[in-house]
């Protein structure tokens, strides 16, 4: 069981840092600016993937009421948000830069577990909101590579249309690397979601956190050796806050509080 969750471990890391770097590389490095219809390049084939591993049995997916469905339509669209913004905003920042803005995410639940579930949350995890929350406010300031656009899409979760038609002027459009690139995002993109549900199902929350916190420390320590980056001193404190914030993340979730 030990042996089986280090290999589910590994797999979560793996498919989490190929996938950031090959959505990085087709945004930033290709400049395809059109998520929308990156994004639906990606749900088309996690879709195909889901469905064929549905027919082999290695996932389960139980026939919902048309209840069922409307109850989930709004988290669905939310969901879609955060995708186009993400993407809008990784084509526009560095890695670490964009890990140190997402991990907001955990403020805000630990803010909604606060005030609205009555929790009581420790006081490693307070610590954790305030560092993370003083890293992400603190970088715009200290980032040499500051794009407004980027921490635009990166705190503003909306889902809007772009224009479609302008992708046909895409310069690499019909070139291999493009269409393996988008091919490979779109296979990553599903086994990172695969591998995740395995890693939450075999491991208590502790372990899952420090896994994650190894696969992004990982991610964005290769990412600014591939890709241009420019970190001031002032901006790696940032990054070093961000990241002594999920660490006593890590911490208050391995205490089981």
């Amino acid at each position: 069981m030990c042996v089986r969750r280090y290999l589910v471990g590994f797999t979560f890391c793996t498919c989490y840092l190929a996938s950031y770097l090959t959505n990085k590389y087709v945004l930033s490095v290709l400049k395809f600016t059109y998520p929308t219809l990156f994004q639906g390049w990606q749900t088309l084939i996690g879709g195909l993937l889901l469905h064929v591993s549905w027919k082999l049995g290695w996932t389960e997916i139980n026939s919902s009421s048309r209840s069922d469905v409307l109850m989930w339509l709004p988290a669905s669209v939310l969901f879609v948000g955060i995708i186009y913004a993400g993407s809008r905003a990784l084509s526009r920042l560095v890695i670490p830069v964009f890990l140190t803005l997402h991990n907001v995410a955990e403020v805000i639940i630990c803010g909604h577990q606060k005030c609205f579930q009555k929790e009581k949350i420790s006081p490693a995890k307070i610590c954790s909101a305030l560092f993370l929350l003083a890293a992400a406010g603190c970088l715009p300031f200290n980032d040499p590579q500051f794009d407004p656009d980027g921490y635009f899409w990166a705190v503003i979760h909306v889902f809007c249309v772009g224009d479609l038609l302008s992708v046909l002027d895409f310069p690499f459009l019909y070139f291999y690397r493009f269409h393996g690139s988008c091919c490979a995002s779109g296979f990553l993109g599903f086994f990172l979601m695969f591998s995740t549900v395995k890693l939450k199902s075999l491991m208590a929350p502790g372990q899952c956190a420090a896994w994650i916190f190894f696969a992004k420390v990982l991610t964005a320590g290769l990412s600014v050796l591939l890709f241009d980056a420019i970190l001031t001193s002032a901006a790696m404190g940032c990054l070093l806050l961000g990241g002594l914030g999920e660490l006593l993340l890590v911490f208050s979730e391995r205490r089981g509080s």
